[in-house]
């Protein structure tokens, strides 16, 4: 589907800046000054030997999305581990950024190990821990209405923040009977994340919290699905983020990619934008947030979005396009050793 990168370019209206190698008068390579292959779609695949070395030393730092780009539920995409570690063998600075709130980051870290990944807990940016981080930094002191799991849970209480909500709110026969009596008058916020127990009096309680306004109202992403190895479909967070919205009439502050706290979350590591390269699975919230930061971003076909999604993306000229791509990560072993 990857067209050549000169066709690929001149179809996005992308000027892209040559210099000559000596001794190789008629092989272009690109400068490294900003991004090199802005919104071109390109498949490194079809790079040459410079190009790819190019792009390697255009980066100091790496961002990659989780799932669908380095695992899909309990698997690892084959070579994605090889590939991240290249990356640190290389002195890449590594940061796992997933909008996953079901585990702590230090749970994330034991996964990523035992999948073969090199991977700290510090070195892990999830949305569960984005929450507390964000509530503990504005000093919020009363008790969190979670929608959500565990993973979110933990984190909160890691910084002294309690919360209620946790696990199945079974419906009862008459599930209007709901009274204020079983409201917790200490709630002052509402979070919500992926909620595998999600039910009718659980959106009932969040929307009577929401109703006073002093209440805040936090999510983790509105991702639509997670990236699927079947023909079946699971709705994501975003599903249960839009039917809060919905009852309550508010919306959301939402933390998660593509949002900008993330961003401002990550600038206290000091990154260099122009040195810093995104990878994802999804245009819509890993190349969107590399965009808006002023990353460089890679696109691998594992996760959500497809083959199919991507050119027609690109026939409309519809942002935002990825700058390269890669079937899978674990591509760029290949290519480096050719």
């Amino acid at each position: 589907m990857f067209r050549r990168f000169e066709k690929c370019v001149k179809s996005n209206f992308y000027y892209i800046s040559r210099i000559y190698c000596s001794g190789k008068a008629n092989t272009p390579v690109l400068k490294t000054s900003g991004k090199m292959f802005k919104s071109a779609v390109f498949n490194l695949q079809e790079a040459n030997t410079d190009q790819v070395q190019d792009f390697l030393n255009s980066f100091d730092t790496v961002l990659s999305d989780c799932d669908g780009v380095l695992w899909i539920n309990n698997n690892a995409v084959p070579g994605s581990a090889e590939a991240m570690n290249y990356f640190r063998k290389l002195g890449k600075k590594i940061f796992y950024v997933t909008n996953n709130s079901t585990k702590t980051r230090s749970e994330f870290a034991v996964k990523a190990q035992q999948l073969g990944f090199i991977a700290e807990p510090e070195e892990i940016l999830s949305t569960a821990y984005l929450v507390a981080h964000y509530l503990k930094g504005i000093g919020f002191r009363k008790k969190v209405y979670l929608i959500g799991s565990n993973g979110i849970g933990d984190e909160l209480k890691a910084v002294g923040i309690r919360h209620t909500g946790v696990g199945p709110d079974n419906v009862k026969p008459d599930f209007k009977s709901m009274t204020t009596a079983e409201l917790d008058p200490e709630v002052g916020a509402v979070v919500v994340g992926f909620d595998e127990h999600v039910s009718y009096p659980k959106f009932m309680k969040a929307a009577s919290y929401l109703a006073n306004e002093e209440c805040l109202f936090v999510a983790t992403n509105t991702d639509e699905r997670f990236p699927k190895s079947s023909t079946i479909i699971i709705p994501g967070t975003g599903t249960l983020v839009r039917a809060v919205e919905t009852c309550s009439e508010r919306k959301a502050l939402v933390l998660g990619k593509p949002n900008d706290y993330v961003r401002k979350f990550l600038e206290s590591f000091g990154l260099d934008p122009a040195r810093t390269l995104m990878i994802g699975d999804r245009c819509n919230t890993d190349i969107e947030f590399g965009m808006r930061c002023g990353f460089q971003t890679l696109l691998v076909m594992t996760g959500v979005t497809s083959e199919k999604d991507l050119e027609k993306m690109r026939n409309e000229r519809r942002p935002p396009l990825p700058d390269v791509v890669l079937p899978k990560l674990g591509d760029i072993l290949n290519i480096t050793s050719s």
